[in-house]
């Protein structure tokens, strides 16, 4: 699933898709259709800068009649694999954004 395709200072080197369970304030949405590709940031010379990552991509809410709450919030997605992501909902079509440093993010950002 990995890929080398640039993207202005940041290069693709992920992409993910599958069902998995959607976690925001105490309530999980299970099957949850996600497609999520990690850019990693990169120096002018071509090596990657440590922790500085964006996450982007869609998750499906067609069946969460809440959806339009959810706009702005912080979701949890797991995935398939056993990973979690901590991902905002941009809009309510299933547009989601993470930046940040690490997985984890620190507390700077």
């Amino acid at each position: 699933m990995s890929s080398a395709s640039a993207r202005g200072p940041f290069t693709l080197v992920e992409e993910c898709a599958g069902v998995g369970d959607v976690h925001w304030r105490g309530r999980v949405f299970a099957g949850i259709a996600y497609e999520i590709a990690r850019f990693q940031g990169m120096l002018p010379s071509g090596l990657p800068v440590p922790g500085v990552h964006r996450l982007e991509g869609k998750v499906s809410l067609d069946g969460v009649p809440e959806r339009r709450e959810l706009v702005g919030s912080v979701l949890t997605l797991r995935l398939e694999d056993g990973r979690s992501l901590n991902l905002t909902l941009v809009a309510d079509d299933g547009s989601v954004l993470a930046e940040g440093h690490g997985p984890s993010r620190c507390t700077c950002c």
